[in-house]
């Protein structure tokens, strides 16, 4: 397969956009959680313990954040050792392991909540509402095909729709 230089160039250069604007929006982000006594990965480990509707467990929190369950579990360790989280087992079945937010976990949370939609909706706010929706809807394109790409096989709608009810849950309990 032949492949055109021009538009390699241009793949190449739109994935190093893509890849330095997520650098940019999570130092940016590190930068304002910072200021709350918090990490950017601890503060979406509270928001996907806090804004669940189930017991809430390591390899769940490693799903949603799209981390390694070992990374996750060394990032709550650090946690309940500053009192962020606990770990509680599960009644019914011991060998089950929940992870919990503590009060001072939701002491944190409020706070950083409001600075972090303040500093997301500042970065977005050059975009129209309409050029908003444009550009949800062309990333959306490119994680499908990312998705089908590292998943050979996989029921990719089942993925998405995963996903998307995962999110539509955590944005009604974050209004």
């Amino acid at each position: 397969m032949m492949v055109n230089s021009k538009e390699y160039g241009l793949h190449l250069g739109l994935a190093r956009l893509v890849y330095l604007t997520y650098a940019r929006l999570k130092n940016g982000l590190d930068e304002v959680l910072r200021g709350q006594g918090l990490t950017t990965e601890q503060y979406t480990v509270l928001v996907t313990v806090k804004y669940r509707d189930v017991p809430v467990r390591i390899t769940d929190i490693a799903q949603w954040t799209e981390r390694s369950t070992n990374s996750v579990s060394m990032i709550v360790d650090r946690m309940v050792k500053t009192g962020l989280l606990k770990r509680v087992r599960d009644r019914k079945d011991r060998r089950v392991v929940n992870v919990v937010i503590t009060s001072k976990g939701e002491d944190a949370i409020k706070p950083a909540n409001i600075v972090t939609m303040e500093f997301l909706r500042q970065v977005m706010s050059p975009l129209s509402h309409e050029d908003a929706h444009t550009f949800v809807g062309l990333f959306k394109v490119i994680n499908y095909k990312m998705l089908e790409l590292v998943n050979p096989g996989a029921d990719i709608e089942g993925i998405l729709k995963n996903d998307s009810e995962r999110s539509d849950y955590m944005y009604k309990q974050l209004k």
